[in-house]
């Protein structure tokens, strides 16, 4: 067992990194004192899983179980799929101190804190994740959203669960594509802030890819404890948090331009890591063996890290723009400098980008 405690004082809470949690989920949620009803959010192919054993877990531990399975895909990350759970949530009586409880990768994760941050203006949310993605970097610090069709998580709070569980075991049923897609934000914790984190991922990448359990828990446990010094210094992305979105201005500009069907979220983050790169070599912030180096893991990882043939330059410049991070029409981009440590890069000239990146 690793405990990762994230100190935030009233809203403060611990991400337990262990096999064999799934099953006590019951017991955790005892000790928080909560009201018997649960709201169980999950998806079809999570809920064919793991649905039952959560659900025992909980009934066992004398909660009621209402489940809500929302479909597959970040397409359904939405203020429509939200109101159907708001619609469950009114009809089965959820009070406010009734846990919504995400079981799922990202988008359940995301989606069902949304909910519970502004049901009854908030109910206490519990995170479960079930892709590696979602158990270094979706569960872990407060952000839930959902989407808008003109971009990724436009539409959202911080919000911070009061337990994370991160059950090593349920990775072994993931698909390899969602294996890889994790390992991005991985790789991203060891760039922005852990230059030996990094050396170990360069040494150990094939024990991750083959879902080997010690290096897991390491990866795992390294990951929510970076994320974790992060959030505790800049828990609302005010300044220094920013910095977690290494790689998400182009990544989450093509999700968006490809309506969220496309890419995976670390495939996403994984082009725009490696285009980040390459702008700050551009423009002189970074060392080219050190680009090379994290080009060459992302790309060892099965990761994309070349933007697309037939993504138009003037729309993905243009979704860029509506970037979060952008203040004052200023495009802005997290850089490296050195691996281990990035800095915030605002107004980056567009005829800059455009040529790294051969738009």
């Amino acid at each position: 067992m690793q405990e990762v405690y994230i100190n935030l004082g009233a809203r403060s809470y611990s991400i337990y990194v262990d096999t064999g949690l799934l099953p006590r989920l019951g017991e955790y949620l005892k000790v928080l004192k909560l009201t018997p009803r649960v709201l169980l959010v999950t998806n079809p192919v999570v809920g064919s899983l793991y649905g039952a054993a959560a659900e025992t877990a909980l009934k066992n531990a004398g909660f009621e179980v209402i489940r809500a399975e929302i479909p597959d895909g970040e397409e359904y990350k939405s203020l429509a799929t939200a109101e159907k759970l708001y619609d469950l949530a009114y009809t089965c009586e959820l009070d406010r101190r009734s846990p919504v409880v995400a079981l799922g990768g990202g988008v359940v994760g995301d989606l069902a804190g949304f909910v519970a941050a502004t049901y009854l203006r908030g109910v206490p949310f519990i995170q479960v994740p079930t892709t590696l993605l979602a158990q270094v970097d979706s569960s872990v610090g407060g952000k839930v959203a959902v989407n808008h069709p003109r971009g990724k998580n436009i539409i959202g709070a911080f919000y911070q669960p009061r337990l994370v569980l991160a059950d090593l075991d349920v990775l072994k049923t993931l698909d390899p594509g969602e294996v890889r897609a994790g390992l991005a934000e991985v790789i991203k914790y060891g760039v922005i802030a852990d230059q030996a984190f990094f050396a170990w991922l360069e040494e150990n990448l094939e024990r991750l890819l083959a879902l080997e359990a010690r290096a897991l828990a390491y990866a795992v446990a390294v990951s929510c404890r970076i994320k974790a010094r992060v959030v505790q210094e800049d828990e609302t992305e005010q300044g220094r948090r920013a910095i977690l979105n290494f790689g998400h201005t182009l990544g989450h500009a093509l999700e968006a331009l490809t309506g969220y069907t496309t890419y995976r979220h670390g495939e996403a983050v994984a082009t725009g890591m490696a285009a980040a790169a390459r702008l700050a070599v551009a423009l002189g912030m970074f060392p080219e063996g050190d680009a090379a180096r994290v080009i060459n893991l992302i790309r060892r990882a099965g990761l994309p890290v070349e933007v697309p043939a037939g993504i138009s330059p003037d729309e993905l410049l243009a979704s860029m723009r509506r970037d979060k991070k952008v203040l004052a029409g200023r495009l802005t981009f997290v850089l490296p400098v050195e691996i281990g440590r990035v800095e915030i890069v605002r107004d980056v000239p567009e005829k800059t980008v455009g040529r790294v990146l051969r738009l």
